[in-house]
């Protein structure tokens, strides 16, 4: 069985999409908003990508395949906070996994996002630059700008949209990945995610999910990636089509 056969048949979640798998195993799934890209604590597995256990030291699920009794491990490369959906990569060999991390070590992975906003950029630089410290609660991690660690996002369009209040679509493309890193520069640059619950505008948020925007609206919509394996190199490219 080839590696696009088995991704196809792994015990996913209700509404996650495998979009593509290439020959190394290299698979890119969409995920929804409310799916966690893995369990963080026990009772946390059926909201999870799989119905598997997760091995958070090989950061892996363990996928027991009914058919030949083997277990399989499927490695997570990246992931999304819970409200956001869009492209998750993960792994279907040991190999492939540890070459694209190392491509993401090297900063040799894009990724893009769509986020609808309230109000829209006062112009300024298209590189966004802020410093974001993160810190870990009892209800979960919440990060804040100022002090931490460097945060980059290029500002590649933005689309305004007719209605009150004023929304804008933003294409945003992350240079790091800090923990919550759209979300924070959104929100200290006074247009904060529709819907973000933790970083938005509550009474805006109110008045968006009076018109069927209740979720946070942020969609990572595009993945490229160029990695080595065995001598070779091989490039990987996933898109996925916004909700908003």
């Amino acid at each position: 069985m080839g590696h696009a056969e088995i991704a196809k048949k792994l015990p996913w979640a209700r509404g996650v999409t495998v979009l593509d798998c290439d020959q190394n195993g290299l698979l890119a799934i969409e995920k929804p908003a409310g799916v966690l890209s893995h369990p963080n604590k026990k009772g946390e597995k059926a909201k999870a990508l799989l119905d598997a256990g997760y091995d958070e030291k090989r950061q892996a699920y363990s996928v027991l395949d009914t058919e030949s009794g083997e277990t399989r491990l499927v490695y997570l490369l990246n992931r999304l906070d819970s409200a956001t959906s869009g492209i998750v990569l993960l792994a279907l060999e040991e190999g492939t996994a540890k070459a694209a991390l190392k491509a993401f070590e090297t900063k040799n992975v894009r990724k893009t996002y769509q986020a609808l906003v309230f109000g829209a950029p006062r112009g300024g630089p298209p590189l966004w630059r802020d410093r974001l410290s993160v810190k870990h609660a009892e209800g979960g991690v919440r990060a804040s700008a100022g002090g931490g660690l460097s945060a980059e996002t290029k500002l590649v369009k933005v689309e305004l949209l007719p209605g009150v209040p004023l929304v804008s679509r933003l294409t945003l493309m992350p240079i790091t990945g800090r923990t919550h890193q759209l979300r924070i520069q959104t929100s200290k640059r006074r247009i904060p995610i529709v819907g973000d619950r933790t970083y938005g505008d509550f009474q805006k948020n109110k008045m968006a999910a009076k018109k069927g925007m209740k979720r946070l609206c942020l969609h990572c919509v595009g993945t490229e990636l160029q990695y080595q394996l065995s001598g070779r190199s091989f490039r990987f490219k996933a898109s996925s089509k916004s909700p908003f």
